[in-house]
């Protein structure tokens, strides 16, 4: 199972490092308009987002339109410690985030307010690599969120993705936490109905 999951890691990374700049800055501007439209976005007050690396969706853009909108964001910091991701509230992208592992910003203990539990966050904008129609999402190979999402009491989760990221299918294990929503440069897709894999 893991030797199929990092060939579809690598094929999925080349195509998505494959985006023009030009065109990658386009379909971000409609992926976002779309991640604004959803009722679930509009009607939480607390949100859990990401920094993004690499070819992934920018999500300076919505992350500061989250902010603008006078809803909390918290951001994720690697904890080296346990291997899992701490959270915390984050108002000022310029001044309250550092490079962390991997070199994607994170945000600065000593300058934020750390969330008590996951149960705080509403709605979750979580990264990956390639995602099916019925919410299957394949990340980077951590674990990190599959841990932090884990219990019973978990926010809406949804990804921002290039239509090249959608693939028929991809192998699960128990611990892999699916999304409800999967938001493309042309299509807002619902998995609420087929959750199971």
């Amino acid at each position: 199972m893991q030797s199929l999951k990092q060939s579809l890691r690598k094929s999925v990374l080349t195509l998505r490092d494959g985006l023009p700049l030009d065109v990658k800055s386009r379909l971000d501007s409609a992926i976002l308009a779309r991640i604004l439209e959803l009722p679930d976005y509009r009607e939480s007050r607390t949100l859990l987002g990401y920094m993004n690396f690499g070819s992934e969706f920018s999500c300076d853009s919505w992350a500061d339109q989250v902010l603008k909108d006078g809803k909390r964001l918290a951001l994720p910091r690697v904890n080296r410690h346990t291997s899992t991701l701490d959270l915390y509230f984050v108002e000022d992208l310029e001044n309250q985030l550092e490079p962390g592992l991997w070199g994607i910003r994170e945000p600065v203990v000593e300058r934020c307010e750390r969330l008590k539990a996951i149960n705080e966050v509403e709605f979750a904008l979580l990264p990956g690599i390639a995602f099916t129609r019925k919410g299957a999402r394949l990340g980077y190979g951590g674990g990190f969120y599959d841990k932090l999402l884990s219990g019973s009491m978990r926010p809406v989760l949804a990804v921002a993705a290039y239509g090249l990221q959608l693939v028929e299918e991809i192998p699960q294990e128990e611990t892999d936490v699916g999304v409800e929503w999967i938001i493309t440069e042309s299509e807002t897709i619902s998995c609420r109905q087929e959750n199971k894999f």
